[in-house]
């Protein structure tokens, strides 16, 4: 039987780092950064390659995380990688949280929600915030389950990705704060299954 290496066909000088698998070796060290942070993964390897012109239905993007085919494609600036390569991550870790973990990530949403805290740490959470409505969170719609997806992965690479100050981060201190502290304490010294 083919091991995933040799499916994947990796040159043998950008070895894995963690449970990821290598194209470009500059790829390769920025992550290893920001894995650095995380906690500790654990799962079948995943595929990171480069993809210019990467597109989704709303026009170019930064990333694509392809969860069933174990492989995040990016089309993003070196400077841009740790961030984006954190949020990629992050989506891996969502799928396998287990739904009590989600919900209580819900749960911390509706409250910023209710508080009015504006603001989000990342573009992809931003832009679904703004389109909810509060029957959206009441009924758990597609567009709420989005929306929160989006931004527990912009909270993780707001965390994880080492860089402290940009654009997209908006969002409130105090919301912030309670973010941390969820993060600290639900997924902090654990072994996360991606």
């Amino acid at each position: 039987m083919e091991t995933v290496k040799e499916q994947f066909r990796y040159p043998d000088e950008v070895p894995p780092a963690g449970p990821f698998l290598f194209e470009e070796r500059a790829y390769r060290a920025a992550a290893r950064r920001v894995l650095r942070r995380m906690p500790e993964l654990a799962g079948a390897p995943i595929r990171i390659e480069r993809m210019p012109g990467l597109k989704d239905r709303r026009g170019p993007v930064h990333a694509g995380a392809f969860l069933r085919a174990r492989r995040i494609a990016f089309d993003c600036t070196p400077a841009e990688f740790p961030r984006i390569f954190a949020h990629e991550t992050a989506h891996f870790i969502w799928l396998r949280l287990g739904n009590s973990l989600r919900r209580a990530w819900e749960e911390l949403l509706r409250a910023e929600l209710r508080s009015h805290a504006a603001g989000e740490l990342g573009w992809s959470s931003e832009w679904r915030k703004a389109a909810l409505r509060r029957s959206h969170a009441a009924r758990r719609t597609r567009r709420w389950r989005e929306y929160c997806c989006e931004s527990f992965c912009d909270t993780a690479s707001w965390l994880w990705s080492g860089i402290g100050r940009h654009p997209e981060f908006t969002l409130a201190v105090a919301p912030r704060r309670n973010r941390r502290r969820w993060f600290a304490l639900n997924l902090a010294g654990r072994l996360l299954s991606i």
